[in-house]
């Protein structure tokens, strides 16, 4: 497991680095780009360029930092990093996004004369395509390694693709109608668009670093549970799921026979940890509070035999997230 875990931080490492690089050698080019033409457009795309380089160094940190062991001053890790990484990007964005904004308003009052347009839109088309290939690929990547970091990252480089070919086309219709007002239009329209993105990105990371619920793992999570539960699961109720960088920390209460010793609780238990280990396919703790069962849970409980039983079982109860997430057993629901 150790090695396993070390080979994902170094390859994290690894695509983060690519990030930078790209992003270092694309600054330089778009504010040539900017120089030779004197576009507030792409002046626009330059200064987001300066936010990819300054994430992508903070997110090489962040990914160098959540991969550190657990210690007494940090017992749940050093994941939650990933989420400042996050807030750190996303204001950047937002501020870079004021500054664009603030720049097309000003050339509205004091414009300047636009020369090149061609050959700067070459560069630019040649910086939205490596930016595009180059973000999809950290996207697929940070999946598979279940990096909120280096998805971030990827996602934005894919937003500034996406941003770039609207700015060539508004281009396009600069250099056909010559009319320099579109310059400062396609800069205001950008520079909200990536106020807009910034806005996203800290929306994420305050909701990670404030541990809101994420319901799509909650989901996942009660899926697991539903399609493989044993008859001696009764029920799962006040289930919460913490995401801390690449691990995740789950506890819920489940209601087990009252009449299992301490050996045999600790084997469900553990039979519960196993299955979430090996189907969420993120490293999990699981910390689990095994209720005795009462007999107000015979009417929906599946176990045989039962040597307790008060009533038979009369209702069929499925888990669903609104279910388990409830801080009560089923029959109070």
């Amino acid at each position: 497991m150790y090695f396993k875990e070390l080979f994902k931080v170094k390859e994290q490492k690894r695509i983060i680095l690519y990030s930078l690089s790209a992003g270092v050698i694309l600054m330089l080019v778009k504010f040539t780009a900017y120089l030779i033409t004197h576009s507030n457009a792409i002046l626009t795309d330059a200064v987001e360029s300066i936010v990819n380089v300054v994430a992508s160094g903070f997110a090489f940190y962040s990914i160098h930092l959540s991969s550190q062991p657990k210690d007494e001053n940090h017992p749940y890790g050093h994941g939650k990093v990933e989420f400042f990484s996050v807030f750190l990007e996303g204001g950047l964005i937002f501020i870079a996004g004021v500054l664009i904004v603030g720049k097309a308003l000003y050339s509205i009052f004091f414009p300047e004369q636009i020369s090149n347009l061609l050959e700067g839109m070459g560069v630019i088309a040649f910086t939205g395509l490596v930016n595009f290939f180059l973000g999809a690929y950290m996207i697929k990547r940070g999946r598979a390694l279940n990096s909120l970091t280096i998805m971030a990252d990827g996602k934005h480089l894919q937003v500034d693709s996406y941003s770039t070919l609207g700015l060539l086309f508004g281009l396009l219709l600069l250099y056909i109608t010559g009319l320099h007002q579109i310059d400062i239009a396609l800069s205001l329209g950008l520079g909200i668009y990536i106020l807009y993105s910034g806005y996203s990105l800290l929306r994420k990371s305050i909701g990670g670093l404030m541990d809101e619920s994420d319901f799509e793992l909650i989901d996942r999570v009660v899926q697991i549970l539903e399609k493989n539960r044993r008859d001696s699961w009764i029920d799962v109720h006040n289930l919460r799921v913490q995401r801390y960088g690449h691990e995740l920390h789950i506890d819920c209460h489940m209601t087990l026979p009252n009449y299992f010793d301490l050996i045999k609780v600790h084997e469900e238990v553990s039979k519960v940890d196993g299955l979430i280990n090996q189907h969420v396919h993120i490293d999990t703790e699981l910390f689990i509070h095994a209720d005795p069962c009462l007999p107000a849970c015979c009417h929906y409980c599946n176990m045989k035999n039962c040597p307790i039983r008060s009533e038979e079982k009369n209702v069929e109860i499925s888990w669903d997230a609104p279910l388990v997430m409830k801080n009560k057993k089923h029959f109070d629901s």
